[in-house]
């Protein structure tokens, strides 16, 4: 039986991948400090002879016993929620985090993913994003502890790959949605579904004609698993090319829900992207990916997830306390 590690397996991504993997006949281990996931996403494997689970700060030192034949790295807080008020360890986990999962995949001789984000492009003058393109980043501005934090992140895979001879892939991953995202970390699926769920107006930013792309969990593990057994080193954008401008898609999701909510506007945070859409002629032709899940499927699936939640978690304004974490 193969072996993978998961970092961030109590989080949105890492928990759906702890159950493909689990499906195909690993053994997965599971590590995670809960700093954004919860141990609510991997409760149902608990009693799974394969899965076992380590509560750790990766930014420390990891040590595991046994051979390991795979990792995945996905542990980052990952909302901008989360990564402005916790922009230190958002930095913290991107370097110091990547590099143990790098030292370690190479003492095990493991073939290590990296999860990277189509955030590495910031604000793009390129449209739609192929991996080329270098980007559009202030890294300095409110963002760039993401950003910029996965930039390093990238760079620090290539070394590894170059100067070590570790086998690594990196995927670049644009906007996923699903069941057991976070219904308030801030991004624009839990924010309009949860609004919608309360009664309250939908939150527009900006005019709404800035423009994303969705991608269904299903279909964004699918590529990742894909792209793990390929030959390809370098970063793959998955994600799905059908884009929507934002005031489009809160008209399409206060139709799919029959919601009476209206819609009001703010201003537009500080470097914002204006598009986002990933050219995924690359996925097409090295792993034969594209994603299956049209956005009304997708969107009743998460929306059905959403209504499922308790009450009293509905209408939580702070899932987590960050004060320990800030150093």
């Amino acid at each position: 039986m193969e072996r993978i590690l998961i970092t961030g397996a109590a989080g949105f991504l890492g928990s759906h991948l702890a159950d493909r993997f689990l499906s195909e006949g690993f053994e997965v281990i599971g590590i995670d400090n809960f700093i954004t996931g919860s141990p609510k996403n991997i409760a149902h494997l608990n009693s799974n002879p394969n899965f076992s689970f380590i509560e750790k700060d990766i930014t420390e030192f990891i040590k595991i016993d046994g051979k390991l034949d795979y990792i995945l790295h996905f542990a980052s807080p990952a909302s901008p929620i989360d990564y402005l008020k916790i922009p230190i360890q958002t930095l913290k986990v991107g370097s110091l985090g990547t590099h143990n999962v790098l030292g370690l995949a190479r003492a095990k001789k493991a073939r290590v993913l990296i999860a990277s984000t189509s955030e590495v492009y910031g604000d793009p003058l390129v449209h739609p994003q192929e991996e080329s393109y270098y980007g559009n980043v202030n890294p300095i501005g409110p963002r760039g502890v993401y950003d910029e934090a996965k930039r390093f992140q990238e760079a620090m895979t290539m070394a590894y790959h170059r100067f070590h001879g570790l086998e690594t892939r990196i995927v670049r991953i644009f906007n996923t949605y699903g069941p057991r995202m976070r219904l308030n970390d801030g991004r624009v699926i839990p924010a309009f579904m949860g609004q919608i769920l309360r009664g309250e107006d939908l939150t527009v930013f900006g005019d709404g004609e800035q423009t994303r792309s969705f991608c269904y969990i299903d279909d964004q593990v699918e590529g990742i698993f894909r792209l793990l057994f390929s030959d390809y080193s370098l970063p793959v954008n998955i994600g799905n090319p059908e884009e929507i401008s934002i005031i489009d898609f809160a008209k399409e999701l206060l139709k799919l829900t029959n919601s009476q909510s209206r819609i009001v506007y703010k201003e537009l945070p500080v470097n914002d992207p204006m598009q986002r859409c990933p050219d995924i002629t690359k996925a097409k032709k090295i792993i034969d990916w594209q994603p299956e899940t049209n956005r009304l499927e997708g969107m009743k699936k998460t929306f059905a997830y959403f209504q499922s939640l308790p009450k009293d978690e509905l209408f939580k304004t702070e899932h987590k306390d960050f004060s320990k974490y800030i150093r």
